[in-house]
């Protein structure tokens, strides 16, 4: 099989990917870690000579803004990785099985649990690769620091991932933020932090062209953002049964179903967001977890829904503030989505949020909140 760098070299001769040197640097180093690991596994000369945990690399932590490639070089790594100890798991899936995890152990072990989480999760695993490293809530960040030490310096794991942000922006201004400083000093420490954050973005260029509200509601309209969903997740059309879906922690006890999550793409119904019982902790779960959302099915309001609008209102707010991109199909243009009602003069701020939300300009902004 050829490496990491081999086929991305291929991809850029073919015409399928652009010449990019923060992408290159990304995946010489990323190839350079591969060398390294297949190096020391059974059989391997620094194996034979050093041993597993002499030689055990630590890993690389890339970040970037959305678009410039990070899934991209992280689906050649796993895929060009020729080991058979290898995991690649989206971060907050991962996150969600160390909690599963700790409620196990706590039953059985006393005193802290982690050290046998962390043997548990990296039992006969060499490099754990995650997608899109964030941390939102403080349960994650009060555990993280000491379950990655477990995982890397006792189970000789090595970590790779993708993230939006620099090491020093995670869980920035987030509740008892002091306890989650020892794991920045852990990622720059131990990790090669390498830089992905150029002017382009190849996610637009993906989606360039295409309209972003879709109306009348139909076929036609759900093609459309269909088509979004395939060109900005890479997943095969013919395959869209299989499309991964995902439990959204919502506080500490709540999910939210997404019927489709997929590199920070997520897929909704209005009907689930917003005739459902769900107010702002859901919506801005949704809007720091995706950088793009595609809500299907929104109707044309009338006055008996007035409590579906106001939820519309928060929702629309969260995203516009985390500057999500919104593909939606829609029963009419924003402007007359709820048009007479308890709030429909309240309602012409979100139409206006709305329209401003298919501009190129927003289109152009990075995910996060503004503030």
């Amino acid at each position: 099989m050829a490496g990491l760098l081999a086929r991305y070299e291929q991809l850029i001769a073919s015409g399928e990917l652009r010449s990019d040197p923060d992408q290159r640097r990304c995946a010489a180093r990323l190839d350079a870690l591969q060398k390294e690991m297949e190096a020391q596994r059974p059989g391997g000369l620094l194996g034979q000579l050093f041993g597993r945990k002499q030689a055990q690399s630590k890993g690389v932590y890339m970040w970037g803004g959305v678009g410039r490639g990070k899934s991209m070089l992280m689906d050649l790594f796993h895929e060009t990785l020729s080991l058979d100890a290898k995991r690649r798991a989206h971060f907050h899936a991962f996150m969600q099985e160390v909690h599963l995890e700790m409620r196990e152990a706590r039953k059985s072990v006393s005193g802290d649990p982690i050290p046998k989480v962390a043997e548990i999760l990296g039992e006969n695993i060499r490099c754990l690769a995650f997608d899109e490293m964030v941390v939102n809530n403080s349960a994650d960040a009060m555990i993280m620091s000491r379950l990655f030490t477990q995982l890397i310096h006792e189970q000789n794991v090595t970590i790779v991932t993708t993230s939006n942000r620099p090491p020093g922006d995670l869980y920035k201004d987030g509740l008892n933020r002091e306890h989650f400083l020892p794991f920045i000093d852990l990622i720059e420490g131990e990790l090669d932090v390498v830089g992905l954050n150029g002017p382009t973005d190849y996610r637009l260029d993906r989606i360039g062209g295409l309209a972003t509200w879709h109306t009348p509601l139909g076929d036609a309209s759900t093609d459309k953002v269909r088509e979004v969903f395939f060109r900005l997740t890479d997943f095969a059309p013919e395959d869209a049964e299989h499309v991964p879906t995902e439990e959204l922690a919502v506080g500490a006890n709540r999910t939210l179903h997404v019927p489709k999550s997929l590199k920070g793409v997520g897929v909704f119904s209005f009907k689930r967001l917003c005739e459902e019982a769900r107010g702002a902790p859901d919506y801005l779960a949704i809007a720091r977890r995706f950088h793009t959302v595609i809500i299907v099915g929104i109707p044309e309001m009338g006055p008996e829904m007035r409590n579906e609008a106001a939820r519309f209102v928060t929702l629309i707010d969260a995203l516009y503030e985390h500057r999500v991109k919104l593909f939606a199909t829609a029963a009419a243009r924003p402007d007359a989505l709820y048009s007479a009602g308890d709030g429909s003069f309240e309602f012409e701020r979100t139409a206006s949020r709305l329209n401003e939300m298919q501009s190129d300009e927003y289109m152009a902004l990075g995910h996060g909140a503004e503030h």
